[in-house]
């Protein structure tokens, strides 16, 4: 299969489409920066699989009862990511039985417990990434609800400082000026996954 122009592979970390230990792929993880549309990425991609979407955040703000916000502002970063690495690692115990599609929060990659996690489990990890300028025009309608989207500069460090750890031990696939269908189908085409519909 050709690697399309808009997907790269990191050097030594070819894509693990398929899982010889435990059968085709059931699970995939989307991670990247604010903005680089990895929930609606997502949610697309499981509509079109069939598959189930669950994002990290979601599943965490569920359990608690409080926001993201409330939790950085009232517990701190700290505590916030305490409770991301155990969400996720309860995920991963659900995997074998459902097809899912996840969801990380920007973050999330950025915790070596996480990745330590998903490099394990050696489910596919792709990297949803687009310029920052354009990262940060589709973040500003969300300003309030993001406790780390307080100013332009602050956001181009951010990115700048993460960005390298996002593009390790991931797939690379970019978003610039394409629609979430457009990379939806993408991601599919590049899993293998195309035209199929997994049953759980």
């Amino acid at each position: 299969m050709t690697t399309p122009s808009d997907v790269s592979f990191p050097s030594g970390t070819p894509l693990n489409r398929t899982r010889t230990d435990r059968g085709p792929v059931r699970a995939v993880f989307l991670v990247g920066f604010m903005g680089a549309g990895k929930t609606s990425v997502g949610q697309a991609l499981a509509a079109a699989l069939d598959w189930r979407f669950v994002d990290l955040d979601t599943r965490i703000v569920a359990r608690t009862g409080r926001s993201v916000a409330e939790i950085f502002e009232r517990d701190g970063e700290s505590a916030f990511r305490k409770m991301e690495h155990e969400e996720l690692r309860g995920l991963l115990t659900e995997l074998d039985t459902s097809n899912t599609v996840v969801s990380l929060g920007g973050g999330a990659w950025m915790q070596p417990a996480n990745t330590a996690l998903l490099r394990e489990s050696s489910l596919p990890v792709l990297f949803l990434d687009a310029p920052v300028e354009e990262l940060w025009q589709r973040c500003l309608p969300e300003q309030k609800t993001r406790p780390l989207l307080q100013s332009e500069e602050a956001f181009r460090e951010l990115y700048a400082a993460r960005r390298k750890a996002y593009a390790e031990g991931t797939v690379l696939v970019d978003t610039q000026g394409r629609s979430i269908e457009e990379v939806a189908s993408q991601i599919r085409l590049l899993l293998g996954l195309a035209g199929t519909s997994a049953t759980t």
